[in-house]
């Protein structure tokens, strides 16, 4: 059984985490609000530019002189994973959840007998991958100097992307990232970003019947869009994720600064009956000593 003392230090020990995880919930549910609202204003723009891309590509589908981003490479054998988390811990299964949908297309995949190849955007996922997939990581892209996430980060992501693309490195390349809900649901995405798509459930916008000409053609028009919607799509996903880390670590905080409540209030009540049973036992030696006299 420990004594009074060791009770007593355990209680101070778990008081200072429960410090520690209460004020990183505050934290990160100050900057959630701010992470929530940029990644909600970023999603009208992010979704036009997705039925605009969906119009123009739909005018040039299967045509020899559409773009090398909308055409892509022609075959379906290398394909590249941007998996995308945080660099940071503290967050629950936040990461996690995104390696899993990340690795279980890759067992697919290998399965079909494609070859897979991964760019990691975030130590996170990169340290988790790597475990089971680290000959397969070609790129890792640091984004920890960026305090605040924006349009360098997501440049970024994307001149590493597009470089790897020019250089014939993959077919197809698959964003995986997660999208904010709530602060209790962040969903798992995989997005398509090369050969360029828009995302399920987007469609054109509907012209009613009338007919566009495109000055310059729709090509040239591709040729100068596609790069600003890879790069929109990016920085898109960097927000959700940045936004589904803070609820993700405002809930995690959250339940450890809970589960230390509980943890003190045990520790109380095992060190208050250690002491009246030593108190009891100090009694008992008293009274047989007087009576013995």
């Amino acid at each position: 059984m420990p004594s009074l003392k060791e009770f007593r230090n355990r209680i101070a020990s778990v008081k200072s985490t429960q410090k520690i995880t209460k004020a990183m919930q505050m934290v990160a549910a100050a900057k959630l609000k701010r992470a929530q609202a940029q990644a909600e204003a970023a999603r009208p723009y992010s979704d036009r530019m997705a039925r605009v891309i969906a119009n123009l590509a739909s005018a040039v589908s299967g045509s020899d002189s559409a773009p090398a981003l909308l055409r892509g490479t022609g075959k379906d054998q290398v394909h590249l994973l941007v998996v995308m988390t945080s660099e940071r811990g503290l967050c629950g299964g936040f990461n996690t959840q995104i390696v899993r949908a990340a690795r279980d297309k890759i067992d697919e995949l290998l399965r079909a007998g494609k070859t897979v190849k991964i760019l990691a955007v975030g130590k996170k996922g990169r340290d988790q991958l790597r475990r089971l997939h680290g000959d397969k990581i070609i790129r890792y892209v640091d984004l920890s100097a960026h305090r605040n996430i924006g349009a360098d980060a997501a440049h970024l992501v994307r001149e590493a992307l597009l470089e790897l693309y020019e250089a014939g490195e993959f077919d197809v390349a698959t964003l995986f990232f997660s999208r904010f809900k709530s602060v209790i649901s962040q969903i798992p995405t995989a997005l398509q970003l090369i050969p360029a798509r828009a995302p399920e459930g987007v469609t054109p916008p509907d012209l009613k019947g009338a007919i566009y000409e495109y000055e310059p053609s729709e090509e040239e028009i591709l040729e100068a869009l596609l790069p600003q919607y890879i790069n929109g799509q990016i920085l898109q996903a960097l927000l959700e994720n940045q936004a589904g880390f803070y609820g993700a670590q405002m809930s995690a905080m959250d339940n450890a600064t809970r589960n230390a409540g509980d943890m003190i209030k045990k520790l109380s009540l095992r060190y208050n009956r250690q002491r009246q049973a030593n108190i009891t036992k100090e009694l008992i030696e008293i009274i047989s000593g007087a009576e013995a006299l």
